[in-house]
């Protein structure tokens, strides 16, 4: 049922935000020259996967966790595309494949070791991935991931019909939290 109403909300989602993705491509060649970014990510049994999103950091910083990067590799374009979830949309895409669902555990990169411990004596890898969940609605980030994978496995056992669209709701009304970044050293 989850992955049938992923499907079609994922589908509504890309026809009706069709002008907002051509518009966001758009400024996004003027920000960065490269719009959309796409990294390799863990998905479900740590198969991996491209995850995609728009943006929102300069062309050659480096690949790793968001929590690792220093604020001054956002740029302007970037911070607001972070700050209004807009550079999630194209998850959509990732969502239609099957790749993603709509909530699930925040897929880490490969090179998180310790995050990668943690989910997996938890089992956090028998479910895919998702653009929201649990965690990001407590505001718990990559940056503490013990904590992460606890929450992330409190989901997976407590979750159902009724907690997907609560995830869903509570990140549309802005209570979804992404990664933390380091402030830029003045």
């Amino acid at each position: 049922m989850i992955r049938l109403l992923d499907i079609l909300f994922a589908a509504v989602g890309l026809i009706l935000l069709s002008p907002v993705f051509i518009f966001l491509i758009f400024v996004g060649l003027l920000d960065t020259g490269s719009p959309i970014f796409i990294q390799k990510r863990c998905g479900k049994s740590m198969r991996p996967f491209q995850l995609m999103k728009f943006r929102s950091m300069r062309l050659n910083t480096q690949a790793v966790a968001t929590h690792l990067i220093e604020a001054s590799e956002i740029t302007k374009w970037g911070s607001l595309l972070r700050r209004s979830k807009l550079d999630e949309l194209p998850q959509l895409v990732n969502v239609i494949k099957g790749d993603m669902s709509f909530v699930g555990p925040r897929p880490n990169l490969f090179g998180q070791d310790e995050l990668i411990a943690e989910r997996s004596d938890r089992g956090v890898y028998s479910v895919r991935p998702g653009i929201t969940g649990l965690s990001q609605v407590k505001k718990i980030d990559m940056s503490k991931p013990k904590l992460l994978a606890v929450t992330d496995a409190e989901m997976i056992q407590n979750f159902g019909i009724k907690s997907y669209f609560k995830y869903i709701f509570l990140t549309l009304l802005g209570r979804g939290f992404g990664d933390r970044v380091i402030k830029t050293k003045v």
